[in-house]
Order: structure tokens, then C-alpha cells, then sequence
């Protein structure tokens, strides 16, 4: 396995890549990776095995708060999954974000994706307190706009 930035010429395997991730993972549109490639590639590592794109991340820090680097998407293909995948391509974009002197990784979940959950507790995040629980999920309502209530979770790297 091989872990690199995202690059524009890779956008054509990530929307297919991303096409794979429903319900909770919805691919943007070719202009979005465009952007993602060229201004946040190296907080968007993708992981390649034999040619073929096998995962991604596709995470941002904030310029508003750079303290923090934001993971919007990830994705294993399904043929590649629990091969650890997802733990390489999250070391990456820790790294990075340590490079960069960042104090947090953090992302957010809908309430009803419990192996989201179990997945990010069991990596080291904590789930941020909310105004209510879902599932024994803490959730923030309207996090995301109206209706758009979301499990928000944390790792700090200081």
C-alpha cells in the first residue's frame, strides 16, 4: 500500500470510490476534488495499491481556527476493508496535522451510524458532549443547519 496526496488526475477513481460510501457518504462533485486536490492536498491523502485507489480522507484545517484540521470523508473500498486502510490514512492526516501545529483532529457522524462510532472511539476519539443522546451517542442538534443533528468527535494531538 502506498499513501499519497489526493492529485487531480485521481478524481475520476475518488467519485467512484466515494459512489460506494451510501448511505452516509455522498461523493461532491468533480469541481469539489478539484479544489481538494489543488488547495488541501496534503490534509487529503489517498492510499493506492497496485495503481488502484483503495481509500482516502478528505480532511481541511481551518483557517478560521488552524488549531483544528477537520475530516469531512473516509473511505475503504469494501474489497479492502479491516486491512488497516483507514488507520494508515488517518496516521497520515495526524501527522500532518502535527507538522502543522494543529491541537485537534475532530469530525462529525449522523446519530444512527453506530460503527461510525465504534470505529472512532476505538481509534482514540472522544465524543463531544451534545444536547441530547441518541443510541448512547452524544449529538449536537442542528450542528450542521437546521435538522442536520450530528455525533461531533475529537482527538487531541497536544
Amino acid at each position: 500500500m502506498n499513501i499519497k496526496p489526493l492529485h487531480q488526475d485521481d478524481i475520476p477513481a475518488i467519485l467512484e470510490l466515494m459512489e460506494l460510501g451510501a448511505p452516509y457518504i455522498r461523493p461532491r462533485t468533480a469541481s469539489d476534488y478539484w479544489l481538494y486536490a489543488n488547495l488541501f492536498s496534503t490534509t487529503c491523502p489517498i492510499a493506492t495499491e497496485q495503481d488502484q485507489i483503495i481509500g482516502t480522507i478528505i480532511a481541511f484545517r481551518s483557517q478560521d481556527h488552524p488549531d483544528d484540521l477537520y475530516i469531512q470523508d473516509v473511505i475503504t473500498h469494501p474489497d479492502h476493508r479491516r486491512k488497516g486502510i483507514s488507520t494508515a490514512l488517518l496516521d497520515s492526516v495526524r501527522d500532518t496535522g502535527q507538522r502543522f501545529g494543529c491541537r485537534r483532529l475532530y469530525l462529525t457522524s449522523e446519530p444512527d451510524n453506530t460503527a461510525a462510532h465504534a470505529t472512532w472511539t476505538q481509534k482514540g476519539f472522544t465524543n463531544t458532549p451534545g444536547d441530547h443522546t441518541i443510541n448512547g451517542i452524544s449529538v449536537v442538534s442542528d450542528y450542521k443547519g437546521p435538522d442536520k443533528h450530528r455525533a461531533v468527535y475529537e482527538l487531541r494531538l497536544t
